[in-house]
């Protein structure tokens, strides 16, 4: 087991601080953001999943009111339409991943 390396010389450790460490930042952003604030960023990141939340959520509102009519064959073609919404949404959830992932290499 090798021992650890030196400690870099530099400030005196305060308690009251987070610890510096080279090379990282706990947040790219430096103000706190509030909830609408991180929604909006991360929409206008990647738009394709509020869409295809909203579709699924669509979906399923539309397919539960026709099966509440008793429009049974309506309910399940809206119940098929929400499993492709949710592919949709779990498809660009990935592919946004994939994006950030390249981006950050680069």
């Amino acid at each position: 087991m090798a021992a650890p390396g030196p400690l870099t010389p530099g400030a005196p450790f305060e308690p009251s601080q987070p610890p510096v460490i080279e090379g990282f930042s706990p947040s790219i952003y430096s103000p706190p953001e509030s909830f609408k604030e991180k929604f909006l960023r991360k929409t206008r990141e990647n738009p394709m999943v509020p869409i295809g939340c909203l579709g699924t959520a669509a979906a399923l509102t539309y397919g539960l009111y026709c099966f509440h009519r008793g429009q049974s064959h309506r309910s399940q073609l809206m119940m098929r339409t929400r499993i492709a919404a949710q592919g949709f949404t779990v498809a660009a959830i990935l592919l946004g991943l994939a994006a950030s992932a390249m981006k950050s290499r680069s």
